[in-house]
């Protein structure tokens, strides 16, 4: 770009019901280029004109602006007189639009998981930032909310285990957690979303709206790294129950990847710009979902064709929907919309019938509108749907893309702006940049009357938040390279997340030297699953059935935790812990039974939820999963069921740090380095070569069971001891 003589911009609203609402904002409002706007109200408020008109000193004087002149949004938002519960319907000369916005229904409590990255590369002002935004929100939360705060960089820390009620003291004791999040460690995004998938998944609330948003700002780097394996657990373990919302921090994430997530599982993708007021994006963000009204609302439009989106998994306070289609016989007289929609648990109706005969609200200059806002519509849905198909489905949705956005002049990926440079005739092409790595993208519909007029491109944006808004964007011809930021991993804090499968135990020659296939011989084991901090795959090893071994020891707090398996069952059929003198818990397949002192509690699984507090032990029970706190190390026991066999399984998800723990969940000193150039797969660990091979296994620490690689290696290799140093007599 550069400053020229001659730039304007006009914009010209006109809408049927009035405008209520209308803000410019922007880079390109700020500095001397405030000056150069002038808004200009008419008829009642039925119109508004909008002007740009700053001279060519002022091109160089805004936030974002330089010598090189313009470079930046201007950003019109603005909203309507909403009279109708029933939206607002528009037809012309065969197509039609439905605004819908209903706000005469009671707002739906919801749950919210907020995910936080907080790996090294959020050091500094963007953790700051996610801060201060989540202090804001957790204030914004209404009581009959429930919540929960789950954070992650190589490890994954849960605030609290299961959804809290946003009490005045639940929600003062967040925001203390939330005052000491600080970064440190690799991504693990996997593992990060899975858990508050599950925390969810437990705590079901009929009437309720749940909701996942994760805000990360890099690439999975470790735990689980392949982004269609992660893609894949994720959409399982939802399984198109609520939406995901991802929020991209920066330039150098990975939005591409989140763009798709968030699209597989009913959610959108947005991303935060690293700027002064991230924080106030962020807010901005939650807002838009901070007060859901209708789920599961379907469109009907008998009549109608090639309809754009008709689904929609919520709708929230300050929203709107839009669809537009063709009419199919446009001698009809009359035109009928009907909304079906779930209200706090009821089912609600919203009908409507528009005579397509009485004279059209569009002005007869822009006549096509309604033609192009259904076009735009579909592309922008084509180019959506597009990320997430694959082979000729995928290249039959671009080609349609492809053409509409040729007949109807729109700047998206598939097509260019030509624009030519007023002196030296150059000629260069603005793509539109695809979301990801090093780009800011945006959709811009181009149109200008004057060769000699610099270009800016515009858009239209219908989805959040429910005011109308006109996005205008100068071109810059360089677009933002992509930052570099390294994690900073933190080995200090490791904390181990075994996990243990039904699998056929390998015979080995010997402690250090393993086949790379798995041999004839077999026979019973559980496999525990060992991640390992700064590697994309974690190692797992077998222990042969039946077993009792020492499961965690920490031997400073009195605390101990021992498993015993059966021959022919998955997992654990009993598992003890305890702690100090007096506390013993002893959990089996069937019951739980905790003695303290002379005291004694007995629980069943698959009850409501049961919490036994008392001289630092917390107990909490629902279905089937049992959180167990004793001084200041806490685990988690989950009753699974597979082939008709129930089994438990243990993880430790709280203690403390610099805490010598021993046992078979007590390793977190491990390290390794893949072998490059030998003939079959080799670990380094400890200046010991290890022979390994890749198997595929299932991770216990969630009821969804999400499948992973790992490295299998010897129990000797990990643990450096024998089996018989982990066993136990007694529970």
């Amino acid at each position: 770009m550069q400053p020229v003589a001659d730039f304007k911009i006009d914009v010209h609203i006109q809408e049927k019901p009035g405008i209520s609402f209308l803000e410019v904002k922007g880079d390109l409002s700020t500095g001397d280029l405030a000056n150069a706007i002038k808004t200009t109200r008419a008829d009642k408020d039925f119109q508004v004109w909008v002007t740009f008109y700053p001279t060519q000193d002022q091109q160089t004087k805004c936030k974002s602006c330089g010598e090189n002149g313009l470079n930046g949004d201007l950003l019109i938002t603005y909203d309507v007189e909403r009279q109708n519960p029933k939206g607002e319907i528009m037809v012309s000369k065969g197509y039609f639009v439905h605004y819908f916005a209903p706000s005469d229904v009671p707002r739906i409590s919801k749950n919210v998981v907020f995910i936080i990255d907080r790996s090294g590369s959020m050091s500094g002002r963007k953790i700051k930032q996610t801060r201060l935004a989540l202090l804001k929100i957790l204030s914004d939360l209404d009581e009959d909310d429930h919540f929960g705060l789950i954070t992650f960089d190589s490890e994954v820390s849960l605030w609290k285990r299961e959804l809290l009620r946003a009490t005045e003291a639940n929600l003062e004791n967040a925001k203390s957690f939330v005052k000491e999040i600080r970064d440190r460690g690799a991504t693990d995004i996997n593992a990060a979303v899975l858990a508050g998938v599950d925390m969810i998944n437990r705590h079901p609330r009929e009437g309720t709206a749940s909701i996942l948003i994760l805000l990360t700002d890099g690439d999975p780097t470790t735990g689980e790294t392949n982004i269609e394996k992660i893609m894949s657990n994720v959409k399982k373990a939802i399984g198109n129950k609520f939406p995901l919302y991802c929020l991209g921090f920066g330039y150098d994430v990975n939005f591409d990847f989140l763009t798709k997530m968030s699209l597989e599982n009913s959610g959108v993708a947005r991303r935060i710009y690293e700027d002064s007021d991230a924080d106030l994006q962020l807010q901005g963000f939650y807002e838009e979902v901070a007060v859901p009204l209708l789920t599961d609302i379907q469109l009907k439009y008998p009549g109608g064709t090639n309809l754009t989106k008709t689904s929609f998994s919520l709708y929230f306070n300050g929203s709107e929907i839009v669809v537009s289609g063709q009419i199919t016989d446009n001698s009809v007289e009359s035109f009928t919309t009907e909304v079906i929609a779930v209200s706090k648990g009821s089912n609600v109706t919203y009908q409507d019938t528009i005579m397509t005969k009485d004279p059209s609200d569009v002005p007869p200059e822009n006549e096509n509108f309604m033609q192009r806002l259904w076009a735009y519509l579909t592309v922008k849905q084509l180019l959506d749907r597009q990320v997430l198909l694959k082979g000729q489905e995928k290249e039959d949705e671009k080609k349609e893309a492809l053409k509409l956005s040729l007949k109807y002049q729109f700047v998206t990926t598939l097509t260019s702006m030509v624009v030519t440079k007023p002196q030296e005739g150059e000629v260069e092409v603005a793509n539109k940049p695809k979301e990801g790595k090093g780009g800011d993208g945006y959709t811009a519909d181009v149109d200008s009357d004057d060769d000699d007029s610099a270009f800016a491109s515009f858009s239209v944006i219908n989805h959040h938040p429910a005011q109308r808004a006109f996005l205008l964007h100068s071109v810059p011809m360089d677009y933002p390279a992509a930052m570099d930021y390294s994690d900073a991993m933190d080995y200090s804090d490791a904390m181990d997340y075994s996990v243990m499968i039904h699998h056929p135990l390998p015979t080995y020659g010997s402690p250090t030297i393993h086949t790379t296939t798995p041999p004839a011989v077999q026979v019973h084991s559980n496999r525990f699953l060992l991640p390992v901090v700064g590697q994309s795959k974690p190692l797992c090893f077998d222990v042969p059935l039946p077993h009792k071994l020492r499961l965690l020891q920490d031997s400073a707090s009195e605390f101990s935790m021992n498993g015993e398996s059966l021959s022919e069952n998955h997992g654990f059929h009993q598992i003890a812990i305890h702690y100090k003198t007096n506390h013993h818990l002893i959990i089996s397949t069937k019951s739980i039974s905790y003695h303290n002192g002379q005291d004694k509690v007995e629980i069943l699984w698959g009850q409501e939820l049961t919490q036994h507090n008392t001289d630092g032990v917390s107990l909490v029970v629902l279905e089937n999963e049992m959180n167990v706190t004793m001084g200041n190390i806490g685990v988690v026991i989950i009753s699974h069921k597979k082939d008709g066999v129930k089994f438990l399984w243990p993880a430790i998800w709280e203690h403390p740090k610099d805490v010598n723990l021993t046992g078979v969940l007590g390793k977190s000193d491990i390290s390794y380095v893949k072998t490059e150039g030998s003939q079959t797969p080799t670990l380094k660990m400890k200046d010991k070569e290890v022979k390994t091979y890749l198997e595929t296994v299932s991770d216990y620490r969630f009821h969804s069971t999400p499948v992973q690689e790992c490295w299998l290696v010897p129990f000797q290799a990990v643990m450096e001891a024998e089996i018989s140093d982990f066993t136990v007599t007694q529970l």
